[in-house]
């Protein structure tokens, strides 16, 4: 029963996070001999306000960067 637990930061679509749930399913189905009907995949999702890197938020470093 393996358990992969994904955290990120927001701004993923429910399609992508499917998708991505698929791959991950599969992948362990095929290398890890695991029942893709027992893999289970969770998404955390957190703000760019909440995530920080170096005490900077994420928000705060893609506004310095230009990217928000």
């Amino acid at each position: 029963m393996p358990l992969v637990r994904i955290t990120m930061t927001e701004g993923r679509t429910a399609q992508e996070k499917q998708e991505t749930a698929q791959e991950i399913t599969r992948i362990l189905a095929e290398k890890c001999r695991a029942h893709a009907e027992h893999v289970y995949v969770i998404f955390e999702d957190v703000p760019e306000t909440d995530w920080t890197v170096g005490g900077v938020t994420v928000e705060e470093r893609k506004r310095q960067r230009g990217e928000s």
